[in-house]
C-alpha cells in the first residue's frame, strides 16, 4: 500500500485531441467539448477553455463562442488536487473493484467525509490511502453518501470519466438503492412516502418534513413483521440527507435505536427480558443499504452489489424472532 505522503498535488492528465463534427456547426464550443470528452465535467471544462488549456484549431476562444465543425479541439491539462484529506491506513470491506469503481460495505460509524468534527478517521481519508490518484477527483470520487451510523453498499468513482457517468446516473434516478430497516410499529402493509424534506426550522441537526422542502419519496414494503416491530425493505427513488428515517418518522414507525428522530422506546406488551436489553442496547439507527444497482460508467454493463446485514441488525432481528415466537406459544 502506499504511503500517506504519496499522494501528489496534482495529476497531469494526457493530451487529447478530438475532430469537431461537421453536425455541431453554431453550437457553443464548451457543449461540444463536453461530448467530444464526457470523461470531464461541463464546468470543468469551461474553466480549461478560459485558461487556454482547451483550444479550437489551436487558438483560445470563449466557452460561448461557436463553432464552424471540422476543427480540431485539443485539450492539455493539470488536475489539482481537490481533497487536502490525509490518507490513513484504515480498512474498507470492498465488494466489487475495477479500474473505474469501488463498491465498499461501509461499517456503522464510520463518517464518510472530514469535517470540523472529524477530520481524520473517514472513509475518505482510508479511500485516499488505497488509492491516492482519488485526491483529484471530487470528494476523492464518493457520488453519494451514508450517514455515519447507516451501514452498507456504497460506490466510489475512481477516474473523472465514472465520477460524470454516476453522478447523472444518480441525477436521473437510475440508481437502484435498496436499503433493510427495522421500524417500531407493526405495519400491516407496504406503499410510498412522498413528503419534501429540508431542514428542521429549529434544530440544525435534523431534517423534517416541510412543504416549501425538497422533492423526496421512499418506497417501502413489509419484509417481515413482528409484535411490535417491522422489517422493511426500503427503496430510494430521491436521495435527501436522513430521507428514510425522517420518512419513517413522519409516518410514525420511526427505525429502532435513530437518536435524532426515534422517540421515546417503544415496547411490545409482555416483551421478553431478552427484547428489551436488545433494544435498549441498540445505540444506532437500525439502517443498513442493502443492494446497489447501477451501469457500468465506462462499459455499460449491469452491476448489482448486496452488502451482507451486519451483525448488530442480524441479532435484533433474531430476538425480535424468539419475543414473537415464545408470544405465540404463550396463547
Amino acid at each position: 500500500m502506499p504511503a500517506a505522503d504519496a499522494v501528489p498535488s496534482q495529476e497531469t492528465i494526457s493530451p487529447r485531441t478530438a475532430r469537431v463534427p461537421e453536425a455541431a456547426a453554431g453550437r457553443r464550443f464548451d457543449a461540444v467539448l463536453a461530448e467530444l470528452f464526457p470523461e470531464f465535467s461541463r464546468s470543468r471544462l469551461a474553466e480549461w477553455i478560459k485558461s487556454g488549456d482547451a483550444r479550437l484549431d489551436g487558438n483560445q476562444v470563449k466557452p460561448r463562442d461557436p463553432v464552424r465543425g471540422g476543427e480540431t479541439a485539443s485539450l492539455v491539462a493539470v488536475l489539482d488536487m481537490q481533497t487536502d484529506a490525509v490518507a490513513e491506513d484504515i480498512p474498507l470491506d470492498v465488494l466489487y473493484e475495477d479500474a473505474d469503481v469501488i463498491v465498499i460495505d461501509k461499517p456503522a460509524g464510520l463518517v464518510v467525509h472530514p469535517g470540523a468534527g472529524n477530520p481524520t478517521g473517514t472513509l475518505v481519508n482510508a479511500l485516499l490511502y488505497r488509492d491516492p490518484a482519488l485526491a483529484a477527483l471530487p470528494r476523492a470520487g464518493i457520488v453519494h453518501r451514508l450517514d455515519k451510523d447507516t451501514s452498507g453498499v456504497m460506490v466510489v468513482a475512481r477516474s473523472l470519466q465514472a465520477h460524470a457517468a454516476l453522478v447523472a446516473q444518480l441525477s436521473a434516478r437510475d440508481v437502484h438503492r435498496q436499503y433493510l430497516a427495522i421500524v417500531v410499529g407493526a405495519l400491516v402493509s407496504g406503499g410510498t412516502a412522498n413528503a419534501p424534506i429540508d431542514r428542521h426550522p429549529r434544530d440544525r441537526l435534523k431534517m423534517a418534513v416541510r412543504e416549501d422542502g425538497r422533492d423526496a419519496v421512499t418506497h417501502y414494503r413489509l419484509r417481515e413483521r413482528f409484535r411490535g416491530h417491522t422489517a422493511l425493505e426500503c427503496r430510494l427513488e430521491t436521495g435527501r440527507t436522513h430521507q428514510i428515517r425522517v420518512h419513517m418518522a413522519h409516518l410514525k414507525h420511526p427505525i429502532v435505536g435513530d437518536p435524532l428522530y426515534g422517540g421515546p422506546l417503544k415496547l411490545p406488551k409482555g416483551a421478553t427480558q431478552e427484547l428489551i436489553e436488545a433494544l435498549r442496547g441498540f445505540r444506532r439507527q437500525a439502517l443498513h443499504a442493502e443492494t446497489l444497482e447501477f451501469v457500468h460508467p465506462v462499459s455499460g454493463e449491469p452491476v448489482r452489489v448486496t452488502a451482507p446485514v451486519p451483525g448488530d441488525m442480524r441479532e435484533l432481528l433474531r430476538v425480535l424472532h424468539e419475543d414473537a415466537k415464545q408470544a405465540q406459544a404463550g396463547r
